[in-house]
């Protein structure tokens, strides 16, 4: 999920700065600093927008930057577990799907694919349903549920955990195959009706 947040730092600005608009200059370190940083807590920063405030700069003797307490206003995603998303498939492997969820990836392990038995094939690459024949390939969008998260430091040691294995789950043509199968099913199911004498 996505979230306005307002944080605080001190922020260092360098010598070659001195004498520029300060907001400017500010806004233009944070963003380099922070941007793609991962707090455990706070969640992926993507984007810093504005500087909402600036204290007084401070100056360490023996050091040639100034330290200003500053205050930004960030866009943060944050994955909470049961949250649906929707993704773009970027990998896959024997073992699972890796699917883009806005700046991080998550992974959708094979086990947790589709309520089908699955065939990985690595000439697609992707999964084949034996019996539905649902197929899942490169750059697929899909709709998934966190049930993991574990964030920590940087985005690659991160990690998301995903399922479609739940109804509306998967690639949209899913519930338009699945409810053919419901059909077939439900046919073959059906008694057959008798005359009396």
């Amino acid at each position: 999920m996505y979230y306005l947040s307002k944080i605080r730092d001190t922020v260092q600005l360098p010598p070659k700065e001195f004498g520029k608009d300060l907001k400017t200059s500010l806004l233009a370190i944070v963003q380099q600093e922070f941007e793609g940083m991962v707090d455990e807590k706070a969640g992926v920063i993507v984007a810093v927008f504005d500087i909402l405030g600036i204290g007084e700069g401070r100056i360490i003797p023996g050091e040639g930057n100034a330290y200003y307490e500053t205050e930004m206003l960030a866009l943060v995603y944050k994955p909470e577990v049961q949250e649906v998303v929707e993704g773009n498939v970027t990998e896959i492997t024997e073992f699972g799907a890796f699917v883009r969820t806005g700046p991080i990836e998550g992974l959708v392990h094979v086990s947790q694919i589709m309520n089908d038995y699955i065939n990985y094939d690595s000439k697609l690459p992707g999964f084949i349903g034996k019996e539905s024949q649902r197929k899942l390939t490169v750059e697929d969008n899909v709709t998934a549920r966190i049930v993991s998260v574990s964030l920590k430091g940087t985005i690659p040691n991160s990690k998301i955990g995903l399922t479609m294995r739940q109804t509306g789950l998967g690639k949209k043509e899913w519930a338009q195959i699945e409810a053919k199968i419901k059909e077939k099913k439900a046919a073959r199911i059906e008694p057959k009706k008798t005359e009396k004498k």
